[in-house]
């Protein structure tokens, strides 16, 4: 390594699944057009979506919840092998915590 360059310029090596490989390679147009969003448009759709799933609760609340448990799993899959364990760890907790609301959103009273 040069001197000139940071140890923080480095990429890290990250080896990858064949499976893992071809989820990311197909990942790639809708992470691509998400980049290309303004840049609070997909947290405020997501607020949006969680909110709609607040206020109408039942199966609407547990399918809006469920959305937004999809789309960060499969997120967390994607960036997993380039997150530090406590990044991976905060990244679960909110996965299980969004997951735990559409359980108990889609549960009857």
């Amino acid at each position: 390594m040069p001197e000139n360059e940071s140890t923080n310029d480095q990429r890290p090596e990250v080896s990858v699944s064949t499976t893992r490989a071809k989820v990311m390679h197909a990942s790639d147009p809708a992470v691509d057009a998400m980049a290309r969003l303004p840049q609070g448009a997909v947290v405020t759709a997501f607020v949006v979506v969680m909110v709609i799933g607040i206020v109408f609760r039942g199966v609407i609340g547990a399918i809006c919840f469920g959305l937004v448990s999809l789309v960060l799993g499969w997120l967390l899959y994607l960036s997993w092998n380039q997150l530090r364990p406590v990044d991976r760890l905060a990244r679960a907790a909110v996965l299980c915590l969004t997951v735990a609301v559409t359980v108990v959103l889609a549960v009857p009273k």
